[in-house]
């Protein structure tokens, strides 16, 4: 049905048939690329195409991106956790081994100036081990494991690397019992390093000690170091005892109040030196006489 000034359209919109276009596209394309071929004249469309492609690359990528860097950082975060747990287990399965070590390095020390102080004694002596404390809670007595088995008597000195320790006072077949210098019935003959003065060094029971019957005027003063005198006939002369930490003079008493600090580890190490007992020296032969000697004056020469 036409309307006034129009045409119906037509039903089909007709074109170019399709070989024709495919035939056309083709030619085109092959154009196309031997031109690009040989001159090169599409390089520039190609790189405008790629600068505006670039932006949607990435962003298509993002995803995938995001998603590969996630599963790596679990992966990672996963790993360390693993391996954290791994070092804190060594480290603790290794802690005790570590305090041991320390433990044995001090103990080699100790063991070493042991060693050193046995040598430069002019007495023998025996390395012992301190085992345990005494029961008696008011007394300041230590066990060692050497007893009547390792020529052990009573009254020996024991000593470590630093000073004296105290002295042995029961002997046990296999342990021996130390009385510490600490303790408030021990008494130790001293002098003071720095002037010769002599006095009695006594345990307090409180792990100090104390000169005892010093006049307030005597030359004692903090920091003075005390020795031992030798005059008992049981100490040897010149070992380390204690060290004064307080002198108090008041004219109201007839005695100093003199307390000293223990140069040794009274109580604090393990090994210590029982020393042997004190023996005069034997007389060399050339001191000795002879039946050659001339008598001198005075003595009077036996007639046959």
């Amino acid at each position: 049905m036409n309307v006034v000034g129009h045409s119906p359209p037509p039903f089909f919109k007709r074109g170019p048939a399709p070989l024709a276009k495919l035939v056309f596209f083709l030619a085109l394309s092959i154009l196309a690329l031997v031109a690009d071929l040989r001159f090169h004249t599409l390089e520039w469309l190609r790189l405008g195409i790629a600068t505006v492609a670039w932006p949607l690359q990435r962003l298509a990528y993002l995803p995938l991106e995001a998603g590969s860097d996630l599963g790596l950082y679990l992966t990672r975060l996963s790993t360390l956790q693993n391996e954290n747990a791994e070092l804190r287990r060594r480290q603790l399965s290794s802690a005790s081994q570590l305090l041991r070590q320390e433990h044995l390095e001090d103990e080699n020390k100790r063991l070493r100036a042991l060693l050193d102080m046995k040598a430069r004694q002019p007495v023998p002596g025996v390395v012992a081990d301190i085992l345990y404390t005494a029961r008696d809670p008011f007394a300041r007595r230590v066990i060692l494991d050497k007893g009547m088995q390792q020529d052990v008597v009573d009254g020996q000195v024991v000593i470590d690397e630093l000073g004296v320790i105290g002295q042995v006072t029961r002997v046990f077949p296999l342990t021996s019992e130390v009385t510490l210098i600490s303790d408030k019935n021990q008494s130790v003959p001293v002098q003071v390093q720095r002037n010769g003065l002599r006095a009695i060094l006594s345990g307090s029971g409180t792990g100090m000690l104390e000169l005892r019957f010093l006049a307030t005027n005597a030359d004692v003063q903090i920091g003075d170091v005390l020795v031992t005198s030798g005059l008992d006939g049981v100490y040897l002369h010149g070992l380390p005892v204690a060290k004064v930490r307080h002198v108090d003079r008041n004219n109201a008493f007839a005695f100093a109040s003199i307390l000293c600090e223990p140069a040794a580890g009274v109580e604090r190490h393990g090994q210590v030196l029982v020393l042997g007992t004190r023996t005069e020296l034997a007389p060399r032969p050339e001191d000795l006489p002879t039946v050659d000697d001339k008598p001198s004056k005075g003595q009077r020469v036996k007639r046959r």
